[in-house]
């Protein structure tokens, strides 16, 4: 049980991730799958690639070690996609199709180069690894590159071909170097192909496939006809992929455990109905962005909650009255909420501060924001923007919603100060910003407005 911590966007601090992990071992996890994206130290040539708030070496040495520690496997996921790298000019010449920071150019020696420069630099900090997460999902734009369109015009290559041939330099590249490692491979690229192209590609025998859906009510039949397909095609293993956030909204800010739980649950069917020797394990994804480029979704200590009741469901094997005081108990909250967005209740577990707080900024912001400037019938009758840009009130009407207008603005600025602060303890400044710039100051710019309006007038 892998749960995934994808820090291509609001990356914890190292500080963080070492207090939360004994938790995750005590929920049921059993590893980590880090997708570093641009939080890795990357040194010499690469040094580019780093973002201003990456990871030292020392920080990630200190996460590892405290996996080890609690007994937990590590998979690094370097997903060769590559928006993080295809975006700075020192590396677009490698970009598939020229506008487009979306998919690697597949034919270049020096992409090659590249990935292996990159593969080299994570296994370094790592040791005694078993698996490498090489992603390969939503590979869009591959085959349309000047050089692909080339190749694709030659005898019997397809775009289905052109893709297994990359997902096999770079499982060749892993094995070539680190044959004890085995590659893993997010499997929608393959999922449609035909059992003849799979077989014959060779793929099977270098990677093991992750099946991933994040909805509610997947298919259990259809991923146990495609785990059976996969196993004809001479895959030997194979790998699910859950969710326990960033599923359900690219802009979501709280997390729905019922959607999850549910999610889990048809996993278990399709367990319970494949052979138990073709299954390695599962992932629990936490995606923080759609893509490299997205907005923020559910900050990772919002969506512990939901991540508890996942990985206590998979442990117990489904989802009991039993399993909930368990997970009560263990996050030190009373009454966890499954099927509406969580209660303010607090909870003990790290992070849980900031649940609280981003819960009610989520409901009741905006709403009350709203509630004074577009239905307060003495805003919209005598503070129109007509009169605000004018800077006219009838005095009379001031007595009528200044004082609410200045209580509910004071009220706001402190409880995002209090997040402010609890934020601090768990992310860098560049997070706190994004998620301060796009969930509260809209509404509370809004509102500081009208105040300085109502000075004015």
């Amino acid at each position: 049980r892998l749960v995934h911590l994808d820090l291509k966007g609001a990356p914890p601090r190292a500080s963080y991730l070492v207090q939360v992990l004994p938790l995750l071992r005590a929920l049921g996890a059993t590893g980590l799958l880090l997708e570093y994206e641009d939080t890795f130290p990357y040194a010499g040539p690469l040094e580019p690639l780093r973002a201003p708030h990456a990871y030292s070496p020392g920080e990630v040495r200190a996460v590892l070690g405290q996996a080890r520690a609690q007994g937990m496997e590590v998979v690094p996921l370097l997903s060769f996609l590559l928006q993080f790298v295809l975006k700075h000019k020192e590396f677009a010449h490698l970009r598939e199709v020229k506008v487009f920071p979306n998919a690697l150019n597949p034919h270049k020696e020096e992409s090659r180069a590249l990935v292996k420069a990159m593969i080299d630099q994570v296994m370094a900090l790592h040791e005694d690894l078993k698996w490498f997460h090489i992603g390969c999902d939503e590979v869009y734009y591959l085959g349309e590159g000047e050089e692909s369109k080339q190749w694709l015009q030659q005898q019997d290559n397809t775009p289905e071909k052109l893709c297994l041939s990359h997902i096999k330099a770079v499982a060749s590249c892993v094995a070539l170097s680190y044959p004890t490692v085995t590659p893993i491979v997010w499997d929608d690229m393959l999922r449609g192909m035909s059992e003849g192209t799979l077989a014959e590609s060779g793929v099977p025998q270098l990677v093991q496939p992750m099946i991933w859906d994040y909805t509610a009510d997947l298919d259990v039949e259809g991923k146990v006809h495609l785990i059976e397909k996969y196993h004809r095609c001479g895959f030997s293993k194979v790998w699910f992929a859950s969710a326990f956030k960033g599923a359900t909204g690219v802009n979501q800010s709280l997390t729905l455990i019922g959607h999850h739980l549910k999610n889990h649950l048809q996993w278990l069917k399709v367990a319970s109905n494949s052979p138990a020797d073709l299954l390695e394990g599962i992932a629990l994804t936490g995606w923080q962005r759609y893509d490299h480029f997205s907005v923020l979704c559910e900050l990772l200590p919002v969506a512990i909650p939901s991540l508890a009741v996942c990985l206590q469901a998979l442990k117990h094997g489904g989802y009991s009255e039993k399993v909930k005081q368990n997970v009560e108990k263990l996050l030190g909250m009373s009454n966890l909420e499954t099927d509406t967005f969580m209660s303010t209740s607090l909870g003990t577990f790290p992070g849980s501060n900031i649940l609280t707080l981003v819960t009610q900024v989520t409901f009741y912001l905006k709403s009350s924001v709203d509630e004074l400037l577009e239905r307060n019938r003495y805003v919209t009758g005598w503070f129109s923007p007509y009169h605000r840009k004018r800077k006219t009130i009838h005095p009379i009407i001031l007595h009528h919603f200044q004082p609410d207008a200045v209580s509910l603005l004071s009220k706001w600025n402190a409880v995002v100060q209090d997040l402010r602060a609890a934020m601090e303890q768990v992310f860098q400044e560049c997070t706190i910003e994004e998620w301060m710039e796009e969930n509260v100051h809209p509404s509370l710019q809004k509102l500081q407005e009208v105040v300085d309006d109502l000075d004015e007038a």
